[in-house]
């Protein structure tokens, strides 16, 4: 059984996976969300009068914060030094864009990061605005693309 799936042993009991004979190399991923809003809560953005404040300024933090904490959170996911973490938001018409890109030099990759970045950044934007737009939808949330380790770049 433990042949098949890399985080399971020879029992089938779940354990995280060894990379120590992995090689290290340059990786990074890239992910994406959106988070729907009303056409209220999208001109209080643009005009910068979210009453809780600087909404997209605190969930670009939250973002970089989330991709810091990733091992905490994925039990099974390994602690690896991230060398970069960029969040961006972008307003639109039916809501806020994100995006966020996690880099590393390690045995593994680090799409779990920028998944996490991606979903606390959608998360503390849908805390700070719903006072002002309770129905907020986070969706949508995916990797996008990756880069390093043995399979190379993948693309959506």
């Amino acid at each position: 059984m433990g042949t098949e799936f890399s985080h399971l042993d020879d029992k089938g009991a779940a354990r995280m996976v060894d990379v120590s004979a992995k090689g290290v190399s340059s990786r990074t991923a890239t992910a994406t969300g959106f988070v729907r809003l009303s056409a209220e809560c999208i001109g209080l953005l643009r005009a910068g009068d979210m009453p809780k404040g600087d909404a997209l300024s605190v969930a670009r933090i939250a973002g970089i914060m989330g991709a810091k904490r990733v091992p905490d959170l994925v039990p099974l996911c390994h602690p690896i030094a991230l060398h970069g973490v960029t969040v961006e938001l972008e307003i639109h018409d039916e809501g806020v864009a994100i995006r966020a890109v996690t880099r590393t030099a390690d045995r593994t990759g680090v799409e779990m990061e920028a998944l996490t970045s991606v979903s606390v950044a959608a998360l503390a934007l849908v805390d700070m605005v719903k006072a002002v737009d309770p129905g907020a939808v986070i969706t949508d949330v995916r990797v996008e693309e990756k880069t390093g380790g043995k399979t190379g770049v993948w693309r959506r």
